[in-house]
């Protein structure tokens, strides 16, 4: 089968393309092993549908469904646009709902579903911005693994570090599927855009950064989450199951 090799802003995803809706857990564990597959933080499986331009199946690294992923949104509209799937402006159909994109050249801008705040705990606040993100407020530097990894199995959501530095948004981010620090969570730094903005350190939009460096831009409008970055088709594969 024919595979692409897709990254957005470090968080990289194996996409392809087929007619049959299927469970794919054990594909997505095979394709995402990084010393026995191709490598990915996750399998984006691509699918007709007859309201929107297409469906989609996201799987974590570990064979884990998830409901939506921010970055892999990006990949995924342009790997549509480029396969002739969709128009530069698309919607597609998620387990969290639908998403709005927008492909111009290397440049995607998503419109991600609706949020919500859930609830504090301690110095986290946990958001839902497809995907459940505890987020706290503190240096990047002060990312703790072992910490991050014990409340993620304690709340099941992914966790955040985000720190505010000349106006621009930085954050490091472990997601659960992955099961460690990624190079960047798209529904992470949405989720810590969302807390830096509540307490006052960053306005309607900002410049945003995860730990890979790349530049992106989110804001809101309407109480809507707008998100947009840079893709990067790296390789197509012939994967041998």
């Amino acid at each position: 089968m024919i595979v692409s090799k897709y990254s957005a802003s470090g968080n990289d995803f194996v996409i392809f393309h087929t007619f049959i809706k299927k469970d794919r857990s054990d594909l997505a564990k095979k394709l995402c092993d990084r010393f026995n597959g191709i490598g990915a933080d996750g399998l984006i499986v691509i699918l007709p549908h007859n309201e929107y331009d297409f469906e989609w199946q996201f799987y974590n690294a570990d064979g884990s469904e998830a409901e939506m992923c921010g970055n892999g949104s990006r990949a995924a509209a342009h790997y549509a646009f480029k396969n002739n799937l969709a128009f530069k402006k698309m919607k597609f159909l998620t387990l969290a709902g639908v998403i709005e994109a927008e492909v111009n050249g290397d440049i995607v801008k998503t419109q991600l579903t609706p949020h919500k705040e859930i609830k504090s705990i301690g110095e986290y606040k946990l958001y839902d911005t497809g995907v459940p993100h505890l987020v706290k407020i503190d240096s990047i530097d002060n990312f703790n693994i072992d910490e991050c990894r014990r409340l993620r199995y304690e709340h099941n959501a992914n966790v955040n570090v985000a720190e505010v530095k000349d106006s621009k948004l930085y954050v490091r981010t472990y997601e659960r599927g992955v099961e460690d620090e990624t190079q960047a969570c798209g529904t992470g730094m949405c989720a810590s855009f969302l807390y830096a903005r509540e307490k006052g350190l960053i306005g309607d939009e900002a410049e945003v950064y995860p730990k890979s460096g790349e530049r992106l831009h989110i804001s809101i409008k309407n109480n809507r989450l707008y998100f947009e970055g840079k893709v990067t088709h790296t390789f197509d594969a012939n994967f041998f199951l």
